[in-house]
């Protein structure tokens, strides 16, 4: 059974993650690993500055997410690894090595180690990750059932490789998937390019019985526009790809994938188009 890897340093934001991979591992029945990694030059974070050996507190702050966490999933099992290294290059290898069916990490984290997940290092993680990755902004609820995804569908060749795990998570939540049409020309070829590939997200939606609704967004401001649809529509999660559509501001700002990253107020799922996913069940 493929687990779920989710990086932990006891922060709040790394537990909510932990808390949101517990709900998806619920109703998928799947297990958790835990991957705590330390740098050597890293400088130790509170819980650690009382004279006692590191791994020993550390395996007990461990034991303490498991001992809170194991009774919600008792067809499953939470493990840990703990690794000496970048912290997102051991997840991403943790991940690797366990064929892990996701990774979730939260977008900050500052426990003594360094900002684990934010800026660079969260999109280092993204973008190496051998599997698809839900990252989750630190403060983001995860109290609610996941409801509403908002898919994105651009004119890249790449944005319909997202589509059957998006299906995935749709279908163990029986989750409404949003496809929205993203159109940032106004060019008929484009727009009609736009249209095809979203017409063969929803022929595999319909086929697989997973409920959808479409937008059409026109737009100059892909991440602010989609983030401005998800939160009208009370979304859950946003499904992107680590390839998008490239724009003259991405030169000063970064990909779309990783304003989306670093920006959004909703967990995102990105899918990296190399792994080239294919529906399945879990």
């Amino acid at each position: 059974m493929r687990p779920i890897v989710v990086g932990i340093d006891f922060s709040d934001c790394s537990v909510n993650a932990l808390e949101h991979a517990i709900s998806i591992a619920q109703k998928a029945q799947l297990d958790i690993v835990l991957v705590w990694a330390k740098k050597p030059e890293d400088a130790e974070p509170e819980f650690l500055k009382t004279g006692k050996n590191a791994l020993v507190l550390v395996e007990e702050q461990i034991g303490k997410l498991i001992e809170k966490y194991q009774p919600m999933l008792p067809d499953s099992t939470i493990t840990y690894h703990i690794r000496k290294g970048k912290p997102a290059k051991e997840v991403v290898a943790e991940a690797a090595e366990q064929n892990a069916f996701m990774i979730v990490v939260g977008t900050h984290g500052s426990s003594g180690f360094e900002e684990m997940w934010i800026g660079s290092n969260a999109n280092k993680i993204v973008s190496n990750s051998p599997c698809p990755i839900i990252t989750i902004r630190g403060g983001v609820s995860i109290g609610r059932e996941l409801a509403h995804i908002v898919l994105p569908i651009d004119c890249t060749i790449e944005t319909r490789q997202k589509v059957p795990f998006t299906a995935v998570m749709a279908k163990l939540f029986n989750a409404e998937i949003h496809v929205v049409l993203i159109l940032t020309s106004k060019v008929s070829t484009i727009r009609r390019q736009v249209e095809e590939y979203a017409e063969q997200a929803i022929k595999y939606f319909h086929e697989n019985k997973i409920k959808y609704r479409v937008e059409y967004l026109q737009t100059k401001n892909v991440v602010d526009d989609v983030i401005a649809y998800a939160t009208k529509v009370d979304a859950n999660l946003i499904s992107i790809m680590t390839e998008m559509e490239k724009s003259a501001s991405n030169l000063w700002l970064g990909s779309y994938a990783q304003q989306f990253v670093n920006h959004s107020p909703f967990p995102v799922l990105t899918v990296h188009a190399k792994q080239m996913m294919v529906a399945q069940t879990v």
